[in-house]
């Protein structure tokens, strides 16, 4: 069950809090990187890189005038009609359409072990998700949940764990709403020297051959 607290502000609303519970979630505690396998260190240095990337390309729709700081930080969502799960949009979600979901997906590619990978703000808002879970709507609840996975708000404890932690990187085992097992890998990402979310990849876990 998820517990979800808004304000409304004119048409949009601001999240105040969001806690989740999940089937299944675990934690592991702050880990040095020496004692991460060889494939969770490969994560661990995808997720910087896209942390980086990510970062570059937000400071630069500020620096570019596309987008004022004050709303990247306004955490303001507004309800996209008839989406279930809900689905919101942003004043800058668009442009996370344009320069993220490239970055994404290169970042997804470099593993057939990798599920996912996303950008998510502070609440866990996910502006653009991977081309193969943005496809189009179809009206089938069961088949929306697994392929339009984009826009909305991952505020289950994991998610928010994730976005919200401030070490150098979190490492979570989890189990998605879609019943997947997985192991996610998340890095802070900071705009303008403010943290701002958090980069994700989540990925199964394979013997060290494959």
């Amino acid at each position: 069950m998820n517990i979800r607290r808004y304000q409304w502000h004119g048409l949009a609303v601001v999240l105040s809090l969001c806690v989740g519970i999940e089937v299944f979630a675990q934690t592991t505690p702050a880990l040095s990187e020496s004692s991460l396998s060889p494939q969770e260190q490969k994560m661990l240095g995808l997720a910087r890189i896209f942390a980086k990337r990510c970062q570059r390309a937000i400071e630069d729709w500020v620096k570019n005038g596309e987008v004022s700081e004050a709303k990247l930080f306004s955490r303001l969502y507004y309800p996209i009609p008839g989406t279930s799960p809900p689905k919101f949009s942003t004043d800058w979600d668009n442009l996370a359409d344009r320069d993220i979901r490239h970055i994404s997906d290169d970042i997804l590619s470099k593993s057939a072990a990798i599920s996912f990978a996303v950008l998510v703000d502070v609440n866990g808002y996910l502006p653009a998700h991977n081309r193969r879970y943005s496809l189009p709507l179809t009206g089938d609840p069961a088949v929306d949940l697994v392929r339009n996975r984009t826009k909305r708000m991952f505020a289950d404890r994991t998610g928010l764990a994730a976005a919200q932690s401030t070490t150098r990187f979190l490492l979570q085992h989890y189990s998605r709403d879609t019943g997947e097992l997985m192991v996610d890998l998340s890095v802070p990402v900071y705009v303008n020297n403010r943290k701002w979310g958090a980069a994700r990849i989540g990925f199964r876990v394979v013997n060290e051959s494959q």
